[in-house]
């Protein structure tokens, strides 16, 4: 018999009420929670922006291998400071909760909204090209607008400016060339104006506007073989 081998533990309480196992399962649990949270912007219940980047890097990584087309949504909602001087700061978060429920109801299952800071969201959609994007993007400027927030007893309307970038599965972009990419792209969208959606109009002429067959084939599975 090996003297140095390390004798097995027992713990002397039948297992289903052993002290050191509950509290290690209790820990497990905290742990978990405490991970979920760290992913999650604690006012509006969205990813925030660590987990967005994640996130993101993953559904390019699923783009590139299944040759499929992403969206990416850059949002500023418009002149956001007059709600917070005018209402206040509480009425200002309120607003931004009012902002991230609407947009859900507008979204697929598989689109990925996130706050990206302060008055700043962004948008993930897999298996989008750039017409689509579009699309997805006006759908919640319009949503927003037609929705007005009650604060205080007034009915408020917000806006919200729209950048959108599409990334092919066969580009060389990073994560950060993205997002700079569709940022580019909301700023235009502030500067002629607001309340608009704005995207690159030479990359969409002429471009195919639906997924093909095999590509949705091909998404399809990656996200099945990833649940």
């Amino acid at each position: 018999m090996d003297q140095n081998r390390p004798r097995e533990q027992h713990c002397p309480y039948d297992e289903s009420s052993c002290p050191i196992r509950n509290e290690l399962d209790r820990l497990r649990k905290r742990v978990q929670e405490l991970e979920a949270l760290s992913r999650i912007d604690t006012l509006t219940g969205l990813n925030n922006v660590g987990s967005f980047l994640s996130i993101l890097e993953g559904e390019m990584e699923r783009a590139r291998r299944t040759g499929t087309a992403l969206s990416l949504v850059m949002i500023d909602l418009d002149h956001f400071k007059r709600i917070n001087d005018t209402y206040g700061h509480e009425a200002g978060n309120e607003a931004l909760k009012w902002t991230s429920r609407v947009w859900q109801k507008l979204l697929r299952r598989i689109d990925i909204l996130c706050r990206y800071g302060g008055e700043e969201f962004t948008v993930i959609l897999p298996g989008t090209r750039l017409h689509q994007g579009l699309v997805a993007a006006e759908r919640l400027r319009q949503g927003l607008e037609e929705s007005p927030v009650l604060l205080e007893g007034d009915r408020v309307v917000l806006t919200a400016s729209f950048g959108v970038e599409v990334f092919a599965g066969i580009e060389k972009v990073t994560v950060r060339g993205l997002i700079k990419r569709a940022d580019r792209f909301l700023l235009k969208a502030k500067a002629d104006g607001r309340n608009c959606v704005r995207y690159d109009e030479e990359r969409i002429t002429g471009a195919a506007t639906e997924v093909t067959p095999p590509e949705r084939q091909a998404l399809v599975r990656e996200f099945r073989e990833g649940e």
